[in-house]
């Protein structure tokens, strides 16, 4: 691989690849947890820490292991191939896929904002409940038709990288800083009102008061629409190959690119609790916090410019996305645990025939109309993965405390630790008070296993799958 990536390129990445359709939308979700601007408050403010921490964490990794496969590398380097694998497994089948499904549909969706005619259009194909829509053929064009510039080099797609990042964190700018002062009327002192003793959750019509014992369960449930809106950040560490100078670069992208995101979505949740009234927030229109947000402040021309603003945002991060996710999958076929097809570059030194099949899988996906429930449920599997990775940092100070490290984990193992913690807490609650988020992500994981010792069987019998 050649080194091609800057730093600017690898900050463009992490905050690109992050910055999607979560944070235009969730917050509606988290209220109705909630109920309290306090408790929202308090849950992306517990979500920035542990992000960062977990970034701080892995960049001491990043310098251990400098090359292409990132988090998939670290695994296999601490763990073995068995770990190494269930996290690619669970990678291409779901995590990486079908989050760039589940984005290209939300730039369908917000496209058909401002065209009717898409969510108005009667479905291409029906039978029973599975059609296909418009919408759906519009994310599957918005993904074949990035997965084709990066298979022209990374030169191509770090500039649409650059260009859709740049463009939507100047937006997101723009509608905080304009936000400040064309609010007419400010709820923050209001929604904050309802502050540590005003914990609610809406049930059926109105809201009504849940018992102490289910507080935790619903913090841990609000949380994994912070978490989906902060994941992904990792997808550097994909591309470590490519980067120049990945000892240093890959942690300083980790830390720049996560710390400025939380930053912008801590101010944009305080622009929604600015302009709009607890229950204004919990039922915006189809969970579209942010339009209904710039409606009050700019009217219609502010909802259309929002519009634009997501269309922007779910372009670039589709972009982020495949360009870094198809690096693991060759990386994988090179130690005969993916297809074999998947490991040789194109005359344009990138993984064609790996962004390939990640695309068409990702397409497909989109067909399926279940990738946001696949989202959902697999937030716990992203989560429990971060906390194996990062406790890979505290194992690898153990076992190998003289290999070279050009970066050390800032206040370890206080950072480690306090993300461990944090990561275990959701864990558990969301086993305990949401088993519906945990359960199909343990069977994706458990499938990988007889997956795993056929293709091993495969390799040892011909040295590659």
């Amino acid at each position: 691989m050649k080194r091609q990536l800057k730093l600017w390129d690898a900050v463009m990445l992490v905050m690109g690849s992050m910055i999607g359709s979560g944070i235009f939308i969730v917050s509606s979700d988290m209220m109705r947890q909630l109920g309290s601007g306090y408790w929202l408050a308090v849950v992306w403010l517990l979500t920035a820490v542990a992000t960062v921490a977990a970034a701080i964490c892995y960049g001491e990794l990043s310098s251990m292991y400098p090359k292409a496969g990132g988090q998939y590398t670290y695994l296999t380097e601490v763990f073995g191939k068995p770990v190494g694998f269930l996290y690619g497994w669970s990678l291409f089948t779901v995590i990486q896929t079908g989050t760039i499904a589940a984005v290209a549909v939300a730039f369908g969706k917000f496209t058909a904002y401002l065209i009717p005619q898409l969510n108005d259009a009667a479905p291409l194909f029906q039978r029973g409940e599975f059609k296909i829509t418009w919408i759906q053929v519009l994310a599957m064009g918005i993904i074949l038709l990035l997965t084709y510039i990066n298979t022209r080099g990374i030169r191509s797609g770090k500039s649409v990288q650059s260009f859709f990042t740049s463009a939507k964190i100047i937006a997101l700018v723009l509608l905080i800083v304009g936000g400040l002062f064309l609010i007419r009327e400010n709820h923050f002192s209001e929604n904050m009102a309802y502050g540590w003793d005003s914990f609610q959750n809406l049930k059926g019509e109105g809201w009504a008061a849940i018992s102490g014992g289910t507080l935790m369960g619903a913090l841990a449930a609000a949380m994994v629409g912070s978490v989906f809106s902060s994941v992904a950040w990792e997808n550097v560490t994909f591309v470590s190959g490519e980067i120049v100078n990945p000892q240093r670069n890959v942690v300083r992208a980790l830390v720049i690119g996560t710390s400025l995101v939380m930053v912008l979505y801590i101010c944009c949740n305080i622009i929604y609790l600015s302009a709009l009234s607890r229950e204004e927030i919990a039922f915006a229109a189809n969970d579209r916090v942010a339009i209904a947000a710039a409606e009050k402040m700019l009217g219609h021309v502010g909802t259309i410019a929002m519009a634009v603003l997501v269309m922007i945002s779910t372009f670039g991060c589709v972009n982020g996305l495949a360009l870094s996710g198809a690096r693991v999958f060759q990386t994988m076929a090179k130690d005969g645990l993916f297809l074999k097809q998947a490991i040789p570059n194109n005359k344009f030194d990138v993984p064609a025939r790996s962004l390939w099949l990640q695309g068409i899988w990702a397409s497909l996906l989109c067909l399926s109309g279940q990738y946001g429930n696949l989202l959902d449920m697999i937030s716990f599997v992203i989560v429990i993965f971060y906390m194996i990775t990062v406790l890979g940092v505290i194992i690898q100070r153990v076992r190998k405390p003289t290999l070279e490290r050009s970066y050390k984990t800032f206040l370890f193992p206080l950072t480690p630790l306090l993300y461990l913690l944090i990561g275990t807490i959701f864990c558990v609650l969301l086993i305990i008070y949401k088993p519906q988020y945990t359960w199909p992500g343990f069977i994706l994981v458990l499938i990988g296993l007889p997956v795993y010792f056929i293709a091993r069987g495969k390799m040892n019998g011909r040295g590659s799958v």
